[in-house]
């Protein structure tokens, strides 16, 4: 067990100073990571410093500091994350799409399950707009790109694409890309049952656009 919810983690996708290869250090850093998210959530941004993550964290300032330095490296691996959680959630839906081209409702499916995600993930969704670093605003612009192709890719093998050429399906999966994550963005910034609509409107919109 990688994390503390369980998942596996690609350590080598957080950029931190080094990886961990031990499974006592990974399983420390799964801790502060988790107890930075919780910093965030309670009391914000400015709070988050190395010795109160190990605090809160239960584990020495020097165990987390030949991994995560600084608030700025801490921050950037709360958000690396969340943005490998998502890469490998599309990853895993274009191998099943590839497993069984007749999975149904690609849309549908793939848009609950980035749903699941956002849910899930409230101290990263928080972070998407702070300033941490230039290599983390780099990173950023990086993950959408990936984002982009990779709903390309599932696109273009569930047969949504058939007919479309490749330019213009690559700019068809791109503003569907940025058009759901600004709408999940707002829809999970908002009450409950304001939420419930703007994902349906969500899947609407998606399925005219994408003839889906």
């Amino acid at each position: 067990m990688d994390t503390t919810d369980g998942t596996a983690q690609d350590w080598a996708a957080l950029g931190l100073r080094r990886t961990p290869t031990q499974q006592r250090s990974r399983q420390k850093l799964a801790q502060a990571i988790a107890a930075a998210e919780s910093l965030v959530l309670r009391e914000g941004v400015d709070v988050v410093t190395l010795p109160r993550v190990a605090a809160d964290a239960g584990v020495s300032v020097g165990a987390l500091y030949q991994y995560l330095p600084d608030r700025e490296a801490i921050l950037a691996a709360i958000v690396s994350r969340y943005h490998d959680r998502l890469e490998r959630l599309l990853d895993d839906a274009i191998d099943r799409i590839r497993t069984d081209p007749r999975t149904e409702d690609p849309v549908g499916q793939v848009l609950g399950a980035v749903a699941d995600v956002y849910r899930d993930e409230q101290s990263a969704r928080s972070l998407g707009t702070v300033a941490i670093s230039a290599e983390a605003d780099a990173a950023r612009r990086r993950h959408k790109r990936a984002m982009a192709g990779r709903v390309h890719t599932l696109l273009r093998e569930s047969g949504v694409l058939d007919g479309v050429d490749d330019e213009r399906g690559a700019a068809m999966a791109r503003v569907a890309f940025a058009s759901a994550d600004a709408v999940l963005h707002e829809a999970f910034s908002a009450p409950e049952s304001e939420r419930t609509v703007l994902l349906a409107e969500l899947e609407r919109s998606l399925r005219a656009s994408l003839g889906a």
